[in-house]
This record gives C-alpha cells, sequence and structure tokens, in this order.
C-alpha cells in the first residue's frame, strides 16, 4: 500500500492511498480459500470446486466487500499512523471513470483513492493557577419556604358554594367565547372553568370585571392582550369575552397544619417544608452552578487561541442556527423583532460556535490528562433520566437507546464535560459571595446559551 499526501495547509490535509492490485488478489484469494467448505455450487461437492470457479462466481462481489473494507478501514489506520486525529469523519474520494472501476472489481487494477480531512488541533494546556471564580450563593430565608409552602396550600385549597356576589379570592365556575374582531379565536373558548379571582391566571383586566357578578349572570368583558403576549396575533390586540358565570365559591379557611400535608400525601407539615426547602436549595444549586461553569468557561476561552477545525465549527453553527430559527419561527418573531439582523445574528452565533468547539476541545484535553472517564453505570443513570421525560413512553425510549448505540453515547459528551468541569473547579481558587435571589437568578437564560 502506497501512501502520498497531497495537501498540509493548517488543519486541513489529503492524503492518496494506492492498494495495489496484487495486494487485492492476495486478498481475494484467502478470503476465496475461507469460504470454499462453505459455499454450494449444482455439479461440484463442497471442498472441491475449482478456485477458477470459484473466482469467476464470487470473485466480483467479494472484491467489492474488500474495497470497502478499505474504504472503512485504511483511513482511520493511516490517520492514527501519522499520529493525527481528524476532527470529523473524512471524506473519501474514489474514480468516477466506470472502467477504471470496473478494472479493481476484476483485480486487474490498482485501488486509488484520497483521503481529506481536518485534523485536530495541538495545544500546550495552561495552568490554572490564576483562575478565580466568585460562587454566588443565597441564603434561604424562611420566609422564602414559607411562601412557598402558601402557594401550595392554595393550590390545594378547598371551595364551598356561596350566594351572592363574587369577591377576590372567590372561585368563580363559567362559561366563555373570547372573539377578536368580532370572531371567535382558537383557544379562547372554555366550558366548565374554573378561576380563583385575584390569581392574576388570565389577562389583565378579565378577572376585575368577574367581581361583583353572581350565579347565572352573563356579561360582555372588555380587554387587551399585553404587547408581549406569547401568541403574536393576539399581542395587543382588543378583544371581547362573552361570559356565563354558572357558581361562585367561597375559599375555606387555609390552615399549614398536618391534616393540609396528608391531603398532599405526605406524614406532616415539617416534611412539606423539608421538601419545599429543598426545592428551592436545587434551583438556587443549579443557577450558582451555571454562573460559576460560565466564570470558568469564560476563564479558559480567554486563555487559549488556536486554529479551528472549520468543518467541526460549520457543523456546531448549523445546529445552533437550527435551534435559533426554529425558536423564532414557533414564536412568530423575525430578527428585526430581536432588534437585530439575519446577518449579525449570523456572525453572533457563528463566533459562539467557535467558542463552543475551542472550549470543548480544551475540556476534552484537559479531561483526557486528568483521566476523566465515564462509566456504564453513569451511562445508564443518564439513559433512565430521558426515560423518565417522556410518562407513557417509557418503552419506545428505553428501546430507542438500546437499540441506538450512537444515541447513548451522545450521552457521554455532556457528563464528561460536566466531570471536567468539577475535576477544574478542585484546582481552582473559588470563593463564595452572598447574593440576593434575583441577582442570583437573573439572565441565567443568556448565560446558558453561551456556556
Amino acid at each position: 500500500m502506497q501512501v502520498k499526501e497531497t495537501k498540509a495547509e493548517g488543519l486541513s490535509r489529503e492524503i492518496e492511498i494506492v492498494v495495489p492490485a496484487s495486494d487485492l488478489e492476495a486478498r481475494l484469494q484467502t478470503r476465496l480459500f475461507e469460504i470454499k467448505d462453505q459455499v454450494k455450487i449444482k455439479g461440484f461437492r463442497p471442498g472441491k470446486i475449482p478456485m477458477s470457479h470459484m473466482r469467476k462466481t464470487y470473485g466480483r462481489s467479494i472484491m467489492a466487500e474488500i474495497v470497502n473494507q478499505i474504504i472503512n478501514e485504511t483511513p482511520r489506520s493511516v490517520i492514527a499512523e501519522r499520529n493525527e486525529r481528524s476532527a470529523m469523519r473524512p471524506e473519501i474520494q474514489m474514480t468516477e471513470d466506470e472502467s477504471e472501476a470496473e478494472k479493481v472489481l476484476r483485480g486487474e487494477g490498482d485501488f486509488r483513492f484520497t483521503v481529506a480531512y481536518e485534523t485536530l488541533p495541538t495545544f500546550e494546556l495552561k495552568g490554572t493557577d490564576g483562575i478565580k471564580i466568585e460562587r454566588p450563593v443565597v441564603e434561604i430565608d424562611e420566609t422564602e419556604v414559607e411562601d412557598q409552602v402558601k402557594r401550595i396550600a392554595e393550590s390545594a385549597r378547598t371551595f364551598q358554594p356561596k350566594d351572592g356576589a363574587a369577591e377576590t379570592g372567590d372561585r368563580v365556575t363559567m362559561d366563555f367565547v373570547g372573539k377578536v374582531d368580532g370572531e371567535a379565536f382558537q383557544g379562547g373558548s372554555a366550558t366548565d372553568s374554573n378561576l380563583v379571582l385575584g390569581s392574576g391566571q388570565f389577562i389583565p383586566g378579565f378577572e376585575d370585571q368577574l367581581v361583583g357578578l353572581s350565579a347565572g349572570e352573563d356579561k360582555t368583558l372588555e380587554v387587551t392582550f399585553p404587547e408581549d403576549y406569547g401568541a403574536e396575533h393576539l399581542a395587543g390586540k382588543p378583544a371581547t369575552f362573552e361570559v356565563k358565570v354558572k357558581a361562585v365559591a367561597k375559599p375555606d379557611e387555609m390552615e399549614l397544619n398536618d391534616e393540609l400535608a396528608k391531603k398532599l400525601g405526605l406524614e406532616s407539615i415539617d416534611r412539606l417544608r423539608e421538601i419545599v426547602r429543598g426545592q428551592i436549595e436545587s434551583q438556587f444549586g443549579q443557577a450558582t452552578r451555571q454562573k460559576v461553569k460560565r466564570q470558568l468557561l469564560d476563564a479558559l476561552d480567554a486563555d487559549y487561541s488556536f486554529e479551528l477545525p472549520s468543518k467541526l465549527v460549520e457543523a456546531e453553527f448549523q445546529n445552533i442556527w437550527a435551534q435559533v430559527t426554529r425558536e423564532l419561527e414557533q414564536s412568530g418573531k423575525s430578527f428585526e423583532d430581536e432588534d437585530t439582523t439575519e446577518e449579525k445574528a449570523r456572525d453572533e452565533y457563528r463566533k459562539l460556535a467557535e467558542r463552543r468547539v475551542r472550549l470543548g476541545l480544551v475540556l476534552s484535553e484537559i479531561g483526557e490528562k486528568a483521566g476523566v472517564t465515564v462509566s456504564d453505570e453513569e451511562l445508564q443513570r443518564a439513559v433512565i433520566e430521558q426515560v423518565r421525560q417522556y410518562p407513557g413512553q417509557e418503552q419506545q425510549v428505553y428501546d430507542y437507546f438500546r437499540n441506538t448505540p450512537d444515541a447513548v453515547q451522545s450521552l457521554r459528551a455532556p457528563i464528561f464535560e460536566e466531570k471536567v468541569v468539577d475535576h477544574l473547579l478542585a484546582t481552582v481558587d473559588v470563593t463564595d459571595k452572598t447574593v440576593s435571589k434575583e441577582e442570583l437568578l437573573k439572565d441565567d437564560e443568556d448565560e446558558a446559551v453561551a456556556a
């Protein structure tokens, strides 16, 4: 086999590989000998078929298998022998001349093909001694826990039928039909809908106009959808709702006690408070982790600058761009609505793609040098977590992961990254800073995208 480099520009490589006809012939003879005792040809006893006849019958198809095997295995081994790592699957180019291809399949010509790929960049890892991380933490106030417990209690509150006009805090059962420009719109009608007045569940102005109505009364409400309403075709538009009040109920007294907790399936109100505190701690902990990770990645991004594989960047950009355009389409918005243009957005997200690729390579190198690995048990837990996200479809999702090894492996990357982040956080200077809940939670969405 002959290997010749035909291109070496930056990270781009192209090599020409030639497998002589004599090598192909040797492989073909070996393969024919392996199967001669297995095949059956009319007129010949098993194992007694002449090799010339074997070749005539099976030679072309076996040679095609040999060529495919060479294409699948040789580029990887050649790249490894060159002490290089391909950033993505190499591109294989073979002759388009049918007569040359036919010669190869007949064993009369050399098999010649080119392999084009980009190498992963090499760079020297830097120390982390100078990285300083400020970890924002929130001291959980008992009033925060109590407020959430009360909100849970509100959701479990019972009501009793009431005669007379509805007041704030009462529950109204009603039918309604919403109209814009005199036409009913999708999702704007309901039957036997329950609404606690003052809960803020409906658009501004809706609940206020129900105060004072009694069971059996009808009223046409006039409201205006907020400018930032989720459905763009309704945002900012005036609307009417024809409402028929069917029942009014007043709330029972709400007491935060063990009886309330038992209605929720818990043994005591203290257990409810414990669960709520744990949920708050988890929410704050995730936000803290996100901000700490963002600081760490920013520091790494500032420390490293090297040429990136263009195809790897392009693939990452296409993934990001597909998500961005899909979200815009779903929201019914345009780039102009986001105070930008498509060209500026492309530039911004391409830079984000470059950052992600660069940091991915850095984290991968750090993890490899530190011996970070992902165990089968960790992968299995990740699969179970994915399955739980699809209630009612658990078996289908589990079967998908069981039958799709690449899908399981796709879960490895985020686990590996988080373990490398943990490894780095143990080596850098981290100091805690007490912040407010609002400060901790602000801008989390933007930071998640940038990370």
